[in-house]
């Protein structure tokens, strides 16, 4: 089931490398039924899926390279779960956003975006390392070829930026990788948890990962490629890069720096506190100063993942379930604000803040998700972005309560350049002659927002499910995190 749900997308890429020559609308037909039928085969595993249960469950392995001790191992517990389910729910809402957009190379393009949901699934279900890694890996290959094909002015140049920092990233896991999976003789990930290794090894082991995960996250100071990166890249690109690959690094905390390097963890907590105190107050002040969309809403992106490292390493049950449940809802605010920002950039060809206002005069259905998704992003109460961030708060303040004051100022900052940014886009009267000419939404537009409007209000009034989901993950991680397994009674004080 669970190789069925990974790979189903990548039968579906090369059925239309193979079967689909000349027909543009099969491939995109293809490509959006094979990535609607891995989202009903995810709600299939959701169901079947023991909440009750901290281990890994849906479990296979096969024999890959026993004599080097590799193995085909995949499963899944309640932390990669969210992850596979969110995977599955935005891209066929990415391929119905580019389906009138991408107009040069359709078929390759709806090749690669299947393939990039095959991997990145494939990362949230990986057990072994080396599968994990190449699996890692190849996810940079689609993206590369997303922004660098399909996106923007400078898109060589983003692309070729995006792949070279989470390639150097990448060395470093490798590195990591390959040191502690010698260390304890084994590639299973599984099995790496439950090794105690000695705190020198276990800082070092962390440190490179902690980099290659930061590039991804991404903290500040690695977050400079992707304000490129989004600008750059096609408006679907954009969602899936916001909206899937900036959780995979903070996934790689949850699934290796935490419960496998507990002391060395503990240890860091002030440093990773630190970045993310930077990123949180530092980028939402360079939001505020922007003039493009997705600019604005790039720096966002990296202010919000701030809380999210925040509540990871306060290391308590509110903190992490916060962070969890808040990089599923900024992978559909995020989303559908890239959605919202596409909408308007099909129509007038521009991003610049100034060159609208007024679109509540032409558009008022725009008008009214874009306000819906606004409020999401501040945090409303009501609204998703409410339970996570407040989860967050509760977590930090118990760990640190100056971390927790400072995150708090995001929140207030955050508001501050949405609602500008919503005033200068949305309100006022109208300056430009062309938005006079601009057109609603039409209904293809209006379904791909259908679901996340509610999901937003779903979690935003009743989280119980989602939280239930990794509630007893967390708790066994949590155990993980606070297991001294260096024996070193001085590291308890961390």
């Amino acid at each position: 089931m669970l190789s069925l749900v990974t790979f189903l997308p990548l039968i579906g890429a090369l059925a239309i490398f193979i079967l689909v020559r000349n027909n543009v609308e099969l491939a995109k037909k293809v490509a959006l039924g094979t990535s609607v039928l891995t989202f009903l085969l995810c709600l299939r595993l959701y169901a079947g899926f023991d909440t009750t249960i901290a281990t890994f469950q849906f479990t296979e392995e096969a024999n890959w390279l026993p004599a080097f001790g590799v193995y085909y191992r995949m499963g899944i517990d309640g932390i990669s779960l969210p992850f596979v389910l969110l995977t599955a729910l935005l891209t066929p809402i990415c391929i119905l956003a580019s389906w009138d957009v991408i107009q040069k190379h359709v078929r390759e393009y709806m090749i690669a975006f299947l393939a990039l949901e095959s991997f990145v699934i494939g990362v949230f279900c990986a057990l072994d390392f080396v599968l994990f890694y190449i699996l890692w890996e190849a996810m940079l290959i689609p993206m590369f070829l997303i922004i660098g094909v399909w996106g923007g002015p400078r898109r060589v140049y983003a692309a070729l930026k995006f792949f070279l920092y989470t390639l150097a990233g990448s060395v470093l896991m490798l590195i990591a990788v390959l040191s502690i999976s010698i260390k304890g003789g084994t590639f299973s990930i599984p099995d790496l948890m439950e090794i105690p290794f000695g705190f020198n090894f276990q800082a070092w082991i962390f440190l490179g990962f902690f980099i290659s995960f930061a590039v991804k996250v991404p903290m500040w100071p690695f977050h400079t490629w992707l304000p490129d990166a989004h600008v750059e890249a096609p408006t679907a690109g954009s969602v899936i890069l916001a909206g899937i690959l900036l959780k995979m690094g903070a996934y790689g905390f949850l699934r290796f720096s935490i419960p496998m390097l507990p002391d060395a963890t503990r240890f860091f907590v002030p440093l990773v506190f630190g970045l993310s105190m930077v990123a949180i107050v530092y980028t939402a002040l360079v939001a505020l100063v922007q003039s493009d969309l997705k600019k604005l809403i790039a720096y966002s992106s990296v202010s919000h993942m701030g809380f999210v490292t925040v509540g990871l390493f306060s290391l308590n049950q509110q903190g992490v379930e916060g962070s969890i449940l808040q990089m599923v809802n900024h992978g559909i605010v995020s989303g559908a604000l890239f959605l919202l920002v596409g909408v308007v950039y099909d129509r007038l060809h521009t991003r610049e803040i100034a060159r609208y206002g007024g679109l509540v005069i032409r558009m008022p259905v725009y008008a009214v998700i874009f306000m819906l998704f606004t409020m999401a992003s501040v945090g409303l109460p009501g609204t998703n972005g409410f339970v996570g961030e407040f989860l967050i708060l509760v977590g930090a303040f118990l760990a640190n309560k100056a971390v927790a004051t400072v995150a708090a100022t995001g929140v207030v900052l955050g508001a501050a350049y949405m609602l500008w940014m919503y005033k200068k886009v949305v309100l006022g009267d109208i300056r430009h002659d062309d938005v006079k000419a601009m057109m609603d939404m039409n209904k293809r537009e209006i379904a791909m927002f259908v679901p996340l409007i509610v999901l937003v209000f779903w979690i935003g009034f009743y989280p119980g499910p989602f939280l239930d989901m990794f509630h007893v993950s967390v708790e066994h991680l949590l155990i993980q995190a606070n297991t001294v397994k260096t024996g070193s009674a001085a590291l308890a004080m961390y």
